[in-house]
């Protein structure tokens, strides 16, 4: 950096930045934020509460046009969430209907285990409830490979456009630089 004298100026630091993310995701942040100027700062730190990882970064303030660099950033965060967003929607639907399978029959077990152990023992009304049971205990694990795998097909052009989308994300900051 230059100042009207023509010499040059000493570098006077760096901006520092910190973000909390998934231990999954870290290579993935680390690579899209060089590609705004950020560089890792130190190790990361594993926070107690999950696999969470605290990214510490900085970035040289000597940044030209800061404001477009920065913007481009957030759009890059907000993809990433996105991101996360959709791949977690692979399996949330998926999930709650097997849930909701497997607690039915389980309240079909407990119907059946009361009607055994009535007074008098009604085993008719016990194995009229026990089947759906069973079958509300088995079901949930077919039923959930299913739907993942129909969610997992219709995800997946998604997923892969917003791949791209922050390619280009990432490309644009880097033309910044």
């Amino acid at each position: 950096m230059k100042d009207t004298t023509g010499e040059r100026k000493k570098f006077t630091g760096y901006d520092y930045k910190e973000v909390e993310i998934e231990e999954a995701e870290v290579s993935m942040y680390l690579d899209g934020y060089m590609n705004f100027g950020w560089i890792a700062d130190g190790d990361r730190q594993i926070n107690k509460k999950g696999h969470n990882v605290t990214l510490r970064l900085k970035r040289d303030r000597v940044i030209l046009n800061k404001v477009e660099l920065t913007r481009l950033e957030r759009h890059f965060e907000s993809s990433m969430n996105e991101l996360k967003s959709l791949k977690r929607s692979q399996t949330s639907v998926p999930t709650m209907v097997s849930l909701g399978i497997g607690m039915a029959g389980t309240a079909c077990m407990a119907c059946s285990t009361f009607a055994v152990t009535a007074s008098p023992s009604l085993i008719g009304l016990c194995i009229l409830f026990a089947i759906p049971g069973f079958t509300g205990w088995i079901l949930p694990y077919f039923i959930y490979k299913s739907l993942a795998k129909k969610q997992k097909e219709k995800m997946t052009p998604l997923l892969e456009d917003k791949y791209d989308e922050i390619y280009e994300i990432c490309k644009k900051g880097n033309d910044l630089l």
